[in-house]
């Protein structure tokens, strides 16, 4: 149940309570300026289902399969929604971020396990924005993959700058990060001019989903790679930064207004990945390349086949701009782990420039050894460890939100908590089955 956080083990340190509310009131003007207040911290999250991996895998079902599974990309989302508005409520109805509440509920060997794995989930994340980062530069600069996986270092000193500016002016960065990438998409659709009526199919399930295993394995990957194991921990973390007030109807507002900007921005999410999978429909598969998995093939074919070197450029551009959004996803996530589990404060750029050397040093080997066309095999690997940690971070929140004794009041509704428990075993069996492929080489 709710209580007051001390100073030292605020979620987020100084930018706890930081985002001043405007008062609540009953007109349509003043729930209006309140929601605005709220908005933000989805947006965050929102950049986590538009990693690399998921291009990838957007990419893949869209070159082989044409719009067949879009129903897949809106099914993946809609579960999204429900576990992130489970973050949020066990944010306002603890005060506390997730990491937090799993070191007070776990026993404490089981505590250090969690935050472990978690750790190895951000570096994985990290991994996957390293690549993606550094292929975009290459694309669009023609710079070296090498020399841009060493670059992406830097973005570091990004953090720092933000840091000092606010909260608010980080998620302002980050919007606006996203409504450039949505705005490269719209270009290339555009440009691609996709079949409505396909589209329009492709969100109704189809049979060939449960007898061509292809298929199926290409929609357990859309599944598989959109729930972040890190976003959880991120989100609860993150509107903890509002100055809520401790009333139960004040936490209950604030439930209502994080949950709503947590939705809209996975729809928007959910726009920009769907955008990917028709572009990929009616730029490959309309034309017969279905083979199209990889981000330099994507690029190399998106100029002929659009007849407009524009569209390249702008997904190449789209692809920097995801790297740089979750390099500041990823640093408060890591931020909020560490702090949350062992209590470790560290630096934002220390934190940052220690993981990302992490992440770096397999890049540059996989580089060395096997040439820049050996970098997606790293990005599915990256793929496959958020899969491992999934289940620490979806597990705990679904059943601690279940439970009275540490939500009181605002516990989840038992419709919502039984449709979570439901999302959370088809998400940990997908991915166990991700995981298996993997390993034994299937699908």
């Amino acid at each position: 149940m709710w209580t007051p956080p001390s100073a030292d083990h605020a979620s987020l340190g100084a930018a706890h309570g930081s985002v001043a509310l405007p008062p609540a009131g009953p007109s349509a003007g003043a729930r209006l300026r309140r929601f605005m207040a709220f908005a933000g911290p989805g947006y965050l999250v929102a950049t986590g289902y538009m990693d690399p991996g998921n291009w990838a895998t957007a990419l893949a079902g869209g070159s082989r399969f044409g719009a067949a599974l879009l129903f897949v990309a809106v099914l993946s989302s809609l579960m999204a929604i429900v576990l992130q508005a489970l973050s949020a409520r066990l944010a306002f109805a603890t005060g506390r971020d997730l990491a937090q509440v799993c070191r007070d509920a776990l026993p404490k060997l089981f505590a250090m396990l969690f935050w472990l794995i978690m750790e190895a989930a951000i570096v994985a994340t990290d991994l996957a924005e390293v690549i993606g980062t550094a292929i975009g530069l290459e694309l669009l600069l023609g710079i070296p993959m090498g020399v841009g996986v060493l670059l992406t270092a830097f973005d570091a000193f990004l953090v720092l700058a933000f840091m000092r500016f606010g909260f608010r002016k980080l998620e302002a960065f980050v919007v606006s990060l996203l409504i450039l990438i949505a705005a490269c998409f719209a270009v290339e659709l555009v440009l691609s001019r996709p079949d409505i009526g396909e589209a329009a199919r492709g969100l109704i399930p189809t049979r060939a989903l449960f007898t061509d295993q292809q298929m199926l394995y290409i929609a357990l990957g859309i599944l598989g790679a959109t729930v972040m194991p890190h976003n959880l921990y991120l989100h609860s973390g993150a509107v903890l930064t509002r100055a809520v007030g401790t009333s139960l109807e004040e936490r209950r507002g604030a439930i209502r207004f994080a949950v709503l900007d947590s939705s809209i921005a996975l729809m928007f999410a959910l726009l920009v990945n769907a955008s990917i999978l028709l572009l990929a429909a009616a730029a490959f598969h309309a034309h017969g390349h279905i083979e199209v998995a990889e981000l330099q093939d994507a690029y190399n074919l998106i100029a002929p086949l659009l007849g407009s070197a524009l569209a390249a450029k702008l997904f190449a551009v789209a692809l920097i701009a995801c790297g740089l959004n979750s390099t500041l996803t990823a640093t408060l996530a890591g931020q909020i782990v560490m702090e949350g589990f062992v209590r470790l404060r560290l630096n934002p750029v220390a934190r940052r420039l220690l993981t990302r050397s992490i992440a770096i040093v397999p890049a540059i080997i996989v580089i060395y050894l096997g040439g820049e066309s050996s970098t997606n095999n790293l990005l599915i690997a990256s793929q496959v460890m958020l899969s491992l940690a999934l289940p620490f971070a979806v597990t705990p929140l679904v059943i601690l939100t279940a439970s009275r004794k540490w939500m009181g009041e605002l516990k989840a509704p038992w419709l919502t908590s039984a449709a979570a428990y439901a999302i959370a075993a088809a998400i940990i069996a997908l991915n166990l089955k991700l995981i298996f492929d993997a390993a034994t080489g299937a699908g």
